[in-house]
């Protein structure tokens, strides 16, 4: 599976792109994550990733925290009017190749359900569904959404190949 990067460029999140990560997450999502939270996860040593086009304008980004021997995944949006022209795939093609650089050989993340364009998107790139947290996410309707599961195993000797 591969990504065309040719019109996006890709680099660490810092606390100048905060403002415009909150300004797409608060249009990407119902229930967004505040500018606290990202605040937060950078001084807390979490990879921030943020893919501009080349306007440099910023047309997703994700969160990844290692975690003992794998990667969480814990964030990962794209700006709605990017959305299906791949900049999702590139983000996890570029999550990937961090997590094989942090010599971690799995990356975990919750989605929920009623995502079913993230769900699709995170199958079709080769994660498995093992599971489910029980009313994790907050939600207009019901209160609370459950959470899927789902992790991608590296294969080690992939990232040894990369590397």
């Amino acid at each position: 599976m591969s990504a065309d990067l040719s019109y996006r460029y890709i680099s660490r999140m810092s606390p100048a792109d905060l403002a415009e990560v909150t300004a797409v997450e608060s249009v990407a999502y119902d229930f967004p994550w505040t500018r606290g939270n990202f605040e937060d996860a950078l001084r807390n040593g979490y990879i921030g990733l943020c893919m501009r086009d080349v306007r440099g304008e910023l047309i997703g980004y994700c969160v990844l925290m290692p975690v003992v021997d794998e990667m969480h995944l814990l964030n990962l949006c794209v700006a709605p009017a990017a959305q299906g022209k791949g900049a999702g795939l590139a983000l996890l093609v570029e999550a990937v190749r961090v997590t094989r650089n942090e010599k971690l050989f799995s990356v975990l993340l919750e989605v929920r359900p009623s995502n079913q364009r993230a769900v699709n998107l995170y199958e079709r790139f080769g994660f498995d569904a093992i599971g489910r947290r029980r009313n994790y996410y907050p939600a207009a309707q019901r209160k609370r959404e459950d959470a899927i599961v789902m992790r991608l195993t590296l294969s080690q000797e992939a990232s040894d190949v990369a590397a």
